[in-house]
């Protein structure tokens, strides 16, 4: 039987870092801000939103909330980020995905100053990253490297599987552990004998968007399973399937009538693996967390020190 995967720690120190770093800068006259921008109602985006700005507040990062209506064009987003772009004051643009259908999502993410990427989709973050410079990194692959850093002795020389190849987590995920010289595996949708393939791992990410993907016969004996996944259960029969009668998340979902779950079944992972991480109030934490530090990182560049 294996334990819950602590995230709290290591997010916590993300942030102690970044508090501390923003606190150095200030010193100098340097004052990291980060511009936020939301285009129209979606509820989870809003409370994403929401939480970035408060926790950069915490921090005494200065941030700024810009909040478009939902007809937004394309155009009119594009002005506002070259509006951002020319801001000597601003060091982070972060645009809150997913853009409503008829924002060309590619054209905003590419107009974004790389140097001010704080999310790490920029094309010029991504060539970056590939070839192993400095840049700014997508926070939750970043974030997942700092716990593993934490909770494995030794990286190197493990078999790390990506569950998932998103341009957002699972790609730049496998670059992530390829630089800590683990040897890396991406799984998708056409991969022949997942079970066996992911069989084979030492550490497992899962970043696919689908519940209770990775059951207990796809994880080795003393594994180290990461569940990027969150999907909502409303169904009782999906819930059912997953938790056991009496649980706190079957209490929760009698209640409300819907979860939180993973891409991971957690309970049979959790027979075989050494940690896994739960969903929620896992991997989550590291996500904001890093995108302070990217942030300050990006302040700290910008002043050259």
């Amino acid at each position: 039987m294996g334990d819950k995967m602590a995230c709290k720690p290591t997010a916590e120190r993300l942030l102690n870092q970044a508090r501390q770093d923003t606190e150095a800068l200030k010193a100098k006259g340097i004052h990291p801000h980060l511009a936020v921008v939301l285009v129209g109602e979606n509820p989870a985006s809003q409370v994403y939103v929401s939480n970035k700005v408060k926790t950069c507040g915490e921090l005494g990062i200065a941030s700024t909330f810009e909040k478009l209506p939902a007809d937004t064009t394309t155009e009119a987003l594009l002005a506002l980020i070259q509006k951002l772009n020319g801001d000597d004051g601003v060091h982070g643009i972060l645009v809150q995905l997913p853009l409503p259908e008829q924002i060309d999502e590619s054209a905003i993410i590419s107009a974004i100053d790389p140097d001010k990427d704080v999310d790490g989709f920029h094309p010029v973050n991504v060539g970056r990253l590939s070839l192993g410079e400095p840049g700014l990194f997508p926070c939750t692959p970043m974030g997942v490297i700092e716990l593993l850093k934490d909770s494995i002795d030794v990286l190197k020389g493990k078999h790390a599987v990506v569950v998932g190849r998103s341009n957002i987590v699972g790609k730049p995920m496998a670059q992530l552990l390829l630089k800590e010289h683990c040897t890396v595996t991406i799984m998708h949708s056409r991969t022949q004998n997942p079970a066996d393939v992911c069989g084979q791992a030492d550490i497992i990410i899962a970043a696919v968007g689908v519940p209770g993907l990775v059951s207990g016969d796809w994880v080795k004996e003393g594994a180290v399973v990461v569940d990027v996944g969150i999907n909502e259960l409303t169904k009782e029969a999906d819930v059912t399937r997953f938790c056991k009668e009496g649980s706190r998340k079957m209490k929760a979902f009698r209640k409300k009538g819907r979860i939180l779950y993973g891409d991971v079944f957690y309970d049979e992972a959790l027979e075989k693996a050494a940690l896994v991480t739960p969903v929620p109030g896992g991997v989550g934490k590291l996500t904001i967390a890093h995108l302070m530090v990217n942030c300050v990182t990006a302040a700290k560049r910008k002043a050259d020190v």
